[in-house]
């Protein structure tokens, strides 16, 4: 009942940049094993087993639509969303790579983010940004003047 995949016992390596000197270096990393969570005595009777995974599914999928919902009603979707995904991930493997591809493309994200070249453009472009909004409010308090909404 073990779903075979290519990725089983691979090791996946780290880029990490160091912040100070800009120098690139690989860590490993070892991954759990892909696979079935669920306890032995459960993974032993084919049918509990069969059993426990439609539970795992049918609670992931409540999750993940309750999710799915709150990315148009207020709540937080994305997060509610990756929650039902590790619920999911539990039991199946597909779960489980999606959530691996989905680490570490955030951990790349986030090692870009600290690259100084990167930090440095986000800096002037959150500048610009920030002057261009102060000239559209100097130009419309200029232009219609400092209202209350409410009176005093």
């Amino acid at each position: 009942m073990n779903a075979e995949s290519d990725e089983r016992g691979k090791v996946a390596p780290t880029v990490t940049t160091a912040p100070a000197t800009g120098d690139v270096t690989e860590e490993v990393t070892v991954e759990p094993p892909l696979g079935s969570r669920a306890p032995e005595f459960i993974k032993a009777r084919r049918t509990l087993h069969i059993s426990w995974q439609v539970g795992v599914f049918v609670v992931g999928l409540a999750v993940v639509a309750a999710g799915a919902a709150m990315l148009v009603l207020p709540g937080p979707g994305w997060v509610v969303i990756f929650g039902g995904m590790a619920i999911w991930a539990t039991e199946f493997v597909w779960a489980q790579l999606v959530l691996r591809w989905t680490k570490r493309k955030v951990t790349e994200a986030a090692h870009r983010a600290l690259d100084p070249k990167v930090r440095r453009r986000n800096l002037i472009l959150t500048t610009v940004g920030l002057v261009i909004m102060a000239a559209l409010i100097g130009v419309y308090l200029w232009k219609y003047g400092f209202a209350m909404p409410w009176s005093i």
